[in-house]
């Protein structure tokens, strides 16, 4: 199929620039499988949409702040985008702007926290060591700033340090939220337990290439880069049983959808690790895990759409995504959702 495929035209009103004064006042469009029918409700309705014999499955990664401003000792201003530690304080990051900088410049951020860079390479990035009296990790957590998307037109502000987080975050490592799981509250959560759902956690810390562009015209050339993640033994043995009974797996995200995906098509069933989710989800996959997803609404022509229309079938997501704009919804992270069943 043809990336062009994918593209779908968006009011720039509807997209989201700030989150909604309660995290779990989103609309929620229902797209079923079964019919091809849609259902506008509101997230507070989830829980209704489980059924007790569901094992839902969340992505507790916790985003940290990537964007740092610094600069060089002639004063320059320059922005580092964290992308992949390589090494123990080495990064590859996106500079802006990448003209000023070149092999043994070094880059000034305040609080003791300084960087060298040891490489110049294409596409604006470069490659950095940082240094530090301190833990690296938390001198950028004082000096960084939360890294939302570039389609948000605002600077981050301390609210999003807390609203660009699931409310169940705790595995630090991920540039990106996870942006289904931002509707989620502490009250949701134990509604959906006194279901009798079964809530399981794996941890997929998203990377750039949740931003990537898909630059070529066949989707089937596009790779998705890898992405850490880590199954735990309890979890992918609750997985495992849910499989093997024929209950439904409920992803909260197309990160946890990559994540389980990768292990069962890697292994034939959820194995416990630590790897890289290296499998791109296109057209012609066959789902092994996930039976039901919950997630945002994604950009045009970009690989989560791409993910989103396999699982659900591209004429139906399309058509929904289509319905969306017309009914207003909220686009992107900060936006509404959609569940997929």
């Amino acid at each position: 199929m043809l990336i062009s495929e994918f593209d779908f035209q968006l009011p720039d009103e509807l997209i989201a620039q700030d989150p909604l004064s309660g995290r779990d006042q989103s609309r929620m469009l229902v797209v079923r499988r079964s019919d091809g029918s849609f259902a506008d409700k509101q997230f507070t309705d989830f829980p209704e949409e489980l059924a007790s014999s569901d094992v839902l499955v969340l992505n507790n990664t916790k985003v940290f702040p990537a964007r740092l401003n610094g600069q060089l000792e002639t004063g320059a201003a320059v922005e580092l985008f964290l992308v992949e530690e390589t090494d123990e304080n080495i990064w590859i990051a996106l500079a802006r702007p990448g003209r000023r900088l070149k092999a043994g410049k070094k880059i000034l951020f305040g609080s003791g926290l300084s960087a060298n860079v040891l490489e110049k390479r294409g596409d604006g990035r470069v490659l950095v060591r940082f240094d530090a009296d301190e833990r690296v990790f938390d001198l950028i957590e004082k000096v960084g700033a939360t890294p939302l998307p570039p389609y948000i037109s605002r600077a981050a502000s301390s609210e999003d340090r807390a609203r660009y987080q699931t409310v169940y975050a705790s595995s630090r490592g991920a540039i990106a939220a996870p942006t289904a799981g931002l509707h989620f509250t502490p009250a949701i959560l134990d509604t959906i337990r006194g279901r009798g759902v079964e809530i399981r956690e794996i941890t997929l810390h998203v990377g750039y290439g949740t931003f990537e562009p898909v630059r070529v015209e066949h989707v089937a050339e596009h790779n998705v880069m890898p992405e850490r993640f880590e199954i735990g033994p309890e979890t992918a043995a609750a997985l495992n049983s849910a499989l093997v009974e024929g209950r439904r797996i409920v992803a909260v995200g197309t990160t946890t959808t990559r994540a389980l995906e990768t292990s069962v098509a890697r292994h034939g069933q959820v194995v416990a690790e630590r790897s890289l989710a290296d499998l791109t989800i296109r057209p012609g996959y066959k789902f092994a895990a996930v039976t039901a997803l919950l997630t945002n609404f994604h950009l045009p022509k970009s690989s989560l759409l791409v993910l989103v229309s396999t699982f659900g079938g591209h004429e139906l997501i399309m058509n929904s995504y289509r319905h969306a704009v017309e009914s207003r919804y909220r686009f992107y992270s900060y936006g509404d959702c959609m569940f997929v069943c």
